[in-house]
């Protein structure tokens, strides 16, 4: 599945219909994506279940593990509905919240099927940024508070009244949280990143006119939701524990908080075990603990959103790449020696013509493109055949 491409919904719907490792009720649907990180608004993983052709990209992870989410919040309460139905269910719910409204040239350009616009929809929930070039200066691109989607539909799907509002009060509740765990510790740069991250990810209320005041604290004690709950502890623990340790002045912050939410000791103690675990995982590829310069920054992130855009057009390139015999040629030598700077040149000259004839690579072809062309020639021998590359290695599966 290729959530970056066309028809990546209709393909879920056909894996999940097949699937017989469905989660069966809310708990382990929460556990499941806990895993991935998308609770923690950190996405490293997808559900297994889900087979995927390419790695993929934090994005698209994100935008699997969010339909995932609804997708089974909607089973666990309409359990006879079929997946057109889910489908209207969460466009609706979009809708009342205000998200995402699709303009006339949209439908155009997407169709008239639900699944296709819905792709719209849920990829403008995903990106914080609005095109490639600003997320390549960014080193976050995802929202972080999306879990609160899921929440929010969990309600909208029991009482369906006053959707908006709640999301609202998930928002201020969260950042407040996340402010005030912060505020227990001693803060470094991660801490503020992280926080950053979450400020940048707020949609349905404006930061600049939130109060920090500790108001917050009878809201989220006579919170009726055990979920809810769960997630507010869960970011509680994400926020305390990001520099592996946990001080007094924190553990009391979060065992108070805890205990005020109703939360046993063992409860508070579970959820700073799997935060620990989590970390412990995946501490490397969890974007806002990787300290770079800007200059690194935008080169890694670069590469990986040009390393996606080529290796989702691989067959157009094989066969672009093979109607030049020259460029071939020049390829295959580079495999094994080092091009001249004329044989390099000549290189980049053809290899511009033929980013011209695929749209989506059009990057290499804006002023400064020339830079990325290292990336690409890098990537070159994962393209060819193996013929043409006989140094390449083949990796033991």
């Amino acid at each position: 599945m290729n959530p970056s491409a066309t028809g990546w919904i209709d393909k879920f719907g056909s894996i999940v219909k097949d699937n017989n490792q469905k989660y069966t009720d809310f708990a382990q649907l929460y556990s499941g994506l806990k895993k991935t990180g998308f609770v923690y608004g950190i996405n490293i993983n997808i559900p297994q279940f889900i087979p995927v052709e390419h790695a993929l990209s934090e994005d698209e992870k994100a935008k699997i593990n969010l339909l995932s989410g609804l997708f089974y919040v909607h089973n666990f309460s309409r359990p006879d509905a079929d997946f057109e139905t889910f489908l209207g269910a969460v466009f609706n719910f979009y809708k009342d919240l205000g998200i995402g409204s699709i303009s006339f040239l949209n439908k155009i350009l997407t169709g008239k099927k639900t699944s296709a616009q819905l792709e719209k929809l849920i990829e403008s929930r995903v990106y914080l940024a609005d095109n490639l070039i600003s997320k390549t200066f960014n080193s976050i691109i995802t929202n972080s508070l999306l879990f609160v989607d899921v929440l929010t539909f969990k309600k909208y799907l029991e009482e369906g009244s006053q959707i908006k509002q709640h999301a609202q009060y998930l928002e201020y509740i969260t950042i407040n949280v996340a402010y005030h765990a912060l505020h227990s510790k001693e803060k470094n740069i991660n801490d503020e990143k992280l926080v950053q991250l979450f400020e940048s990810s707020l949609t349905f209320i404006a930061l600049e006119e939130q109060n920090f005041d500790g108001s917050y604290r009878n809201q989220l004690i006579n919170n009726p939701s055990q979920w809810e709950k769960c997630y507010f502890l869960d970011v509680s623990c994400l926020t305390l524990w990001e520099d592996k340790k946990l001080e007094y002045e924190e553990s009391e912050f979060l065992f108070g908080m805890g205990s005020d939410m109703g939360f046993s000791e063992n409860q508070i103690n579970s959820a700073i075990k799997d935060i620990t675990n989590f970390f412990e995982k995946n501490v490397e590829k969890i974007p806002f603990l990787k300290n770079s310069n800007m200059a690194i920054q935008f080169y890694d992130n670069m590469a990986k959103a040009v390393k996606k855009l080529i290796l989702r057009n691989r067959k157009r390139l094989q066969k672009e790449l093979s109607e030049s015999k020259e460029l071939m040629a020049l390829i295959t030598k580079s495999t094994v020696k080092d091009l001249s700077d004329e044989e390099k040149k000549k290189m980049q000259h053809q290899l511009i013509d033929i980013f011209k004839s695929i749209p989506s690579l059009a990057i290499f072809i804006l002023p400064g493109g020339a830079v990325l062309l290292p990336i690409f020639i890098k990537l070159i021998p994962q393209l060819l055949p193996s013929s043409f590359d006989d140094n390449r290695i083949e990796k033991k599966k």
